[in-house]
């Protein structure tokens, strides 16, 4: 059996000082498990989303009616809130689930050898990003579900995904410079698919913000917009995608593509036809909530596959020449 090294004193400084160091210092994962962690946090970024649709359809915006606390004389729900108060609560512990998956990342990113700036920088983008988030959430309470702020609430974790899609990403590919793998021509169609699929997406929360789930039982305010006419233009940018996905599709097989942006892309119009009839169907069914959550959770799947169709059109081998971590990391280091 192996013998447990003593920790010294100077060993706990140094944890104190630069705990990511220290672990790095003493543990290697491997590739699959750095892997893990990002897709963790990947996963953990749509079912906040989900939960978060939750609360919003189920009427329990408000199930906590202030923050950072429940009410202003308890931090966790209480028996009289009854089943909001569980619901919203609940999706606020939610965000520690988020958070751990998050610094499970960090921690994996920054113990790999060699040591990867990039994707040490995508962890903590994410943890950034969810910081900012819990505070917006905490402004949406306080400002009585404005829709607008919900709106933005939903936006900022639409940009989370992105960072964690791009450091899910980044975790099966090396640092080398990106080699592209199409046409130019054909990386500016994915491009304006991704722009217009970033359309599709804000016009969802204005479609949100404009329609009768308000996320609490009492009088909210809405959105000042004909919410027919929103839907429709909705409709319209769904449409649009979908047309340039179908025609990417065609291009990439025109121009011989390797199979990696054909499967993304093929992937993404699959997804794309499933969250066009969950729509259509909430649609002309007067909205009901569990097809409107799926479909919340079909906008974060629709975001996901856009993004993964614009990383399989390049690759990035590992470079042969290791990476040297941070001073810190070797100072660390055991002989």
């Amino acid at each position: 059996m192996d013998r447990v090294p003593n920790v010294t004193r100077d060993d706990l400084a140094a944890a104190v000082r630069n705990p990511l160091a220290f672990i790095a210092a003493r543990w290697t994962p491997q590739p699959r498990t750095v892997q893990r962690s990002a897709l963790s946090a990947l996963v953990m970024s749509v079912i906040i989303v989900g939960t978060g649709g939750a609360v919003r359809l189920t009427g329990s915006g408000l199930g906590c009616p202030t923050w950072p606390k429940c009410t202003d004389e308890s931090l966790t729900t209480t028996s009289e809130m009854g089943f909001h108060g569980v619901i919203e609560f609940g999706n606020r512990l939610l965000t520690y689930v988020l958070c751990a998956a998050v610094g499970w990342a960090i921690i994996a990113a920054r113990s790999e050898k060699p040591y990867r700036r990039s994707l040490t920088r995508l962890g903590w983008a994410q943890f950034w990003v969810v910081m900012g988030n819990a505070i917006l959430g905490g402004i949406v309470v306080l400002v009585g579900l404005n829709p607008y702020t919900v709106a933005a609430h939903f936006l900022l974790s639409t940009a989370l995904i992105a960072v964690a899609t791009v450091m899910w990403q980044r975790t099966r590919e090396g640092d080398a410079a990106p080699r592209p793998l199409t046409g130019t021509s054909v990386q500016q169609l994915v491009w304006v698919l991704v722009v217009v699929s970033v359309l599709l997406i804000a016009a969802g929360t204005v479609v949100t913000g404009a329609g009768p789930h308000a996320g609490d039982s009492s009088e909210v305010p809405r959105m000042p917009l004909d919410w027919e006419m929103v839907s429709k233009a909705h409709a319209v940018l769904a449409w649009i995608v979908v047309t340039l996905t179908f025609a990417l599709w065609f291009v990439l097989k025109a121009v011989d593509a390797p199979q990696g942006p054909l499967a993304r892309t093929r992937d993404l119009f699959l997804i794309l036809l499933a969250q066009g009839v969950i729509g259509y169907v909430q649609y002309f069914t007067d909205l009901p909530e569990v097809l409107v959550g799926l479909h919340m959770v079909g906008s974060c799947l629709v975001w996901i596959g856009t993004l993964r169709v614009l990383l399989a059109l390049r690759e990035r081998p590992r470079e042969d020449t290791p990476v040297p971590g941070p001073a810190t990391e070797a100072s660390l280091t055991r002989a």
